[in-house]
């Protein structure tokens, strides 16, 4: 009898490769599943476990939710028993939203509001001095206190510092039956009033009683009436004037500087959100950033003349509107249009850009007589911002984004949110500090902040700390120390993104629940793994099971329990191949076993290659958190950028060098992060990034349109006999194409069910079943198969099938050359993983002839594979070097460093502790390093090299 308080049961599972497979899952422990790319690790774990625990929670809602969401559909599998409310922790699930940030998908940031509405101290933003508010019989104790036997005037405010002649307000306050009011300082009669200057600005109150103060239960009745009528009419501010005093008390039950008269309302947790019209900064909407337009992408070069199109958003001289303004422009400040820009008057130039109105007149020279004419111009300045400002067109917007550059908000300085929010403060900080330190800072901030709370602070904050430093000992603990919590979410890297929901569901403390990981450790340096693998145990010893996908070695041998699946990867694997503790991993003698237990490896080259002798150097770099640094990039190299998590790898390769080349060899147009000079661009004719953003965005994209081979097999397809007798062209042979493609879902193969408030769904096609083509199409058969049938077949199949025809064969064997022979040709983009589509661009990029002059800069190019993937992608990479080229790698993993000819370990730490060059040189030179951290781990592993090859011996 099998116990399903203790194992998860698949049995049958046949979902994408997976061979009618069983196998069996200890609840309560840490799972790794592991095995070659495209074995079938995913699909066992999230489009078989997770899919179904999702359709099972779905069948949970009511029938008439249901009706709204659709039947989810049931993977195939016989069955799953045993299983609990499953959470899915992928690689693709964070928001892309500018307003999403480390500090609002963590919930931190929550918590910060609460904390600063209730226990923050507000301070004035006139005078820096801390803010007050008063209940009532607070101001009634404090006027009989302070003023004892004077004479008092209480006042309302109900103008301050505005312009107007006020008769009506004047009225109103007459018939309220007041006779009495405070003009700019003065006390005067109501109908005296009636006669201020429309044009000066004013401060203006009501009088609302004269006494003198004294003792007795009638004068404190009469004092709380005036009160309460002054704080009605002045909307919870009053004021008391000494008789003979210049300068009046200001009171208030909102929070008030009792100097200035300025009070806030009553701090909510929304005042402290960017995200809340409460909150935002009026001048970016909480962005922390406004587009400006930059007179230089205006006029680029000023010696060029109007007509000749000096001015490049209206291009060269044509008959228009524009035109003609600024030919009259031209006519009243004496210049012409082919008159160059540097030459034209200020004054006109200030017109052309900014806009004005004139009217003049001018003497014809040909009528004898004065002819008037009118300036109305709105300025090319002021035109570009209404149009990315106002207009529908996304087109019309990108176009005046061309003329304007992204700068931090004037108004709040990059902090996102209103000036009076930004003025309150705990211990010393306001909330936008705190979320711009890194976690280890802000950790530290809440530790002595717990040690400094006392009295009514302390009952009301004390619950609130103790939460924070719970969730941000989370994030230490998962190895995101180096973030801060006003980071953007679309800044993060896959495995970051990762990582915080990971830290976030430990914050939860569920219990019971099944969580599904794809690979965690993916951009985390091996100093961080040991504290990742710890986070998992806890989510595990809470009471949760655990499943990883993953091939990281720690990862494996911290597991209670591994699954190997294999023997190869796609239509030679899904079954399982291996299961049990770590430690029976030798028994079964798998792919995965060997490389663990060194009999096979992934080998150091015996010599390290000498390059070219020329450098690429970068000086001055101060971007984000690097300090000023110089690097040289050594050509005809492979060079391994190293560095834990957050030093500034990428802000120095990603954000600095590559928009630089890039805008060298192709004007591109990003902007690179700050640099002083850079030499040595002359050695190289081209660069090529391949990073891991997706190939697509849409179902229609498939690895075979993005290569460019899919063009090659439609004119193949095109020039068979029935083609041709039917007179087809290869657009016949097109998904995207009228004619050839499917009509009933537009070649897609999947029609698109729009959710609303869910994802959309995908459904397959009910007239041509996913086939994509209609039946005239697919009769057209080249060696029996149709153009649908090409599409299925796995890159594996289709080296084989075209191996005849050169141009598509050779395509596809770089693909194959990868790694990624297991796909097949039309799998949907959207499906493919980050490692896979930065494999596939590796591929196209290989297909194409190089010069044997390029600089390839790849980022994490190991994410998602294997141990023997990364022995055949290394030596895709090794022989671009050979002929000449340089690749360029930003890695932690350490079987691409230990084979790399070149390292540069950037460091000390991550975030503000890192921005440094901490080593560079050999794989050798750099292990000697005593400050490195990856120094310390590449040393072992060499050591553990040569073991292995006396062992050989």
């Amino acid at each position: 009898m099998i116990n399903y308080e203790e194992n998860i049961e698949v049995r049958g599972a046949r979902v994408h490769n997976l061979k009618n497979i069983d196998v069996t899952i200890p609840r309560e422990k840490l799972v790794v599943i592991t095995g070659l790319s495209g074995s079938g690790k995913s699909s066992l774990a999230f489009d078989t476990i997770y899919a179904e625990g999702q359709r099972r929670y779905i069948e949970t809602f009511s029938a008439y939710a249901r009706q709204f969401l659709g039947g989810l559909e049931r993977p195939e599998v016989d069955k799953i028993d045993g299983l609990s409310p499953v959470i899915a922790i992928e690689q693709k699930t964070t928001s892309k939203s500018p307003r999403s940030t480390v500090g609002t998908i963590t919930e931190v940031y929550d918590f910060l509001r609460l904390l600063f509405a209730r226990a923050g101290d507000a301070y004035s933003y006139v005078t820096g001095k801390k803010m007050v508010s008063y209940s009532d019989a607070q101001i009634k104790e404090l006027i009989l206190e302070t003023y004892t036997d004077s004479k008092i005037n209480i006042l309302a405010p109900v103008i301050k510092s505005r312009k107007g002649h006020y008769r009506e307000l004047f009225e109103q306050i007459g018939k309220q039956g007041f006779v009495k009011v405070r003009i700019d300082g003065e006390i005067t009669d109501i109908t005296k009033g009636m006669k201020v200057d429309r044009y000066k600005t004013h401060d203006i109150e009501i009088v609302i009683d004269r006494l003198k103060v004294g003792q007795g239960a009638d004068f404190d009745k009469r004092l709380m009436e005036s009160i309460n009528t002054a704080m009605y009419s002045g909307e919870n501010v009053m004021m008391v004037l000494e008789e003979g005093e210049k300068e009046p008390r200001y009171f208030s039950r909102d929070l008030m500087c009792p100097e200035s008269g300025i009070s806030y309302p009553t701090p909510e947790p929304n005042t402290f959100s960017f995200n809340s019209p409460r909150g935002m900064c009026p001048e970016c909407n909480g962005l922390g950033h406004v587009y400006q337009v930059n007179e230089q992408k205006i006029i680029p070069n000023d010696k060029l003349s109007i007509k000749s199109g000096g001015i490049a958003p209206l291009g060269e001289y044509k008959r228009s509107w524009a035109f003609k303004q600024l030919e009259t422009i031209a006519q009243r400040y004496n210049f012409e249009l082919d008159t160059p820009i540097a030459d034209i008057p200020k004054n006109a130039l200030e017109i052309i850009l900014n806009g004005g109105k004139e009217s003049f007149s001018v003497n014809s020279k040909t009528l004898g007589v004065k002819r008037d004419y009118k300036i109305d111009y709105e300025g090319i300045s002021n035109f570009i911002k209404s149009q990315f400002n106002e207009a529908n067109s996304t087109s019309i917007k990108r176009w005046a984004k061309d003329f304007m550059d992204k700068t931090t908000c004037p108004t709040c300085g990059g902090a996102r949110l209103k000036k009076e929010s930004l003025y309150f403060k705990v211990n010393g900080k306001n909330i936008a500090e705190l979320a711009h330190m890194d976690i280890v800072e802000l950790a530290t901030f809440f530790k002595e902040l717990e040690a400094t709370l006392e009295g009514n602070q302390k009952k009301i904050a004390e619950e609130i700390v103790k939460e924070i430093r719970t969730r941000l000992q989370f994030l230490l603990d998962v190895g995101l120390d180096y973030l801060s919590l006003n980071r953007g979410s679309k800044t993060l890297s896959g495995g970051e993104a990762q990582r915080i929901r990971l830290a976030t569901q430990i914050g939860s403390q569920l219990v019971g629940v099944l969580y599904i990981l794809d690979e965690p450790s993916i951009g985390l340096h091996q100093r961080d793994n040991e504290r990742l693998i710890n986070s998992l145990v806890s989510l595990r010893d809470i009471g949760n099971s655990v499943i990883v996908v993953e091939h990281d070695k720690d990862m494996i041998l911290a597991a209670d329990h591994v699954i190997d699946i294999g023997p190869r990867a796609g239509k030679h694997g899904g079954e399982i191949i291996s299961e049990g503790p770590p430690s029976e991993l030798d028994q079964h003698q798998t792919l995965t076993a060997q490389y663990l237990n060194g009999s096979k490896e992934i080998a150091v080259p015996e010599n390290r290659r000498k390059g070219t002798g020329k450098n690429i150097t970068l000086s001055g770099c101060t971007g984000n958190n690097l300090k000023n640094i110089t690097v040289k990039f050594p050509l005809g190299k492979m060079i391994g950028v190293t560095g834990v998590s957050g030093s500034g790898k990428s802000t120095l390769i990603n954000e600095t060098l590559y928009p630089i080349m890039n805008a060298h060899y192709f004007n591109g147009v990003k902007k690179p992060m700050p640099y002083k000079k850079i030499t040595g661009l002359q050695h190289i004719d081209k660069v090529i990034d391949i990073n891991q953003s997706p190939i697509g965005r849409t179902p229609r994209s498939n690895p075979a349109t993005y290569t460019g081979v899919f063009s090659e097999i439609r004119s193949l397809f095109a020039k068979t006999t029935e083609a041709t007798i039917r007179g087809y062209k290869p657009g016949r042979f097109s998904f995207n194409v009228a004619g050839g493609r499917c009509e009933t879902c537009m070649g897609g193969g999947l029609k698109v069910i729009e959710m609303n408030f869910l994802p959309d769904v995908y459904v397959e096609c009910e007239t041509c079943h996913g086939k994509r083509f209609n039946r005239e199409t697919l009769e057209i058969r080249y060696k029996g198969k149709s153009i649908a049938d090409v599409l299925e077949m796995t890159i594996n199949e289709a080296v084989d099938f075209f191996e005849n025809i050169p141009k598509i064969h050779r395509k596809l064997k770089t693909i194959k050359d990868v790694g990624l022979g297991y796909i097949s040709l039309g799998q949907q983009s959207t499906t493919l993983s980050g490692g896979e589509a930065q494999r596939v661009k590796l591929a196209t990029e290989l297909s194409k002839r190089d010069t044997g002059n390029t600089f390839y800069i790849l980022d994490e190019p190991t994410t998602g594979l294997h141990f023997e993937d990364i022995r055949v992608l290394m030596e895709v990479l090794n022989k671009l070097v050979d002929k000449g080229n340089t690749v360029l790698v930003i890695e932690h993993n350490l079987d691409v460093i230990k084979m790399v000819d070149h390292v540069i370990d950037i460091g000390y730490e991550g975030g503000k502790g890192g921005g440094q060059v901490v080593a560079e040189g050999t794989p050798e030179q750099v292990a000697k390093n005593t400050k490195s951290h990856t120094a310390r781990f590449l040393k072992n592993e060499l050591e553990e090299a040569k073991k292995n090859i006396a062992k050989a011996v």
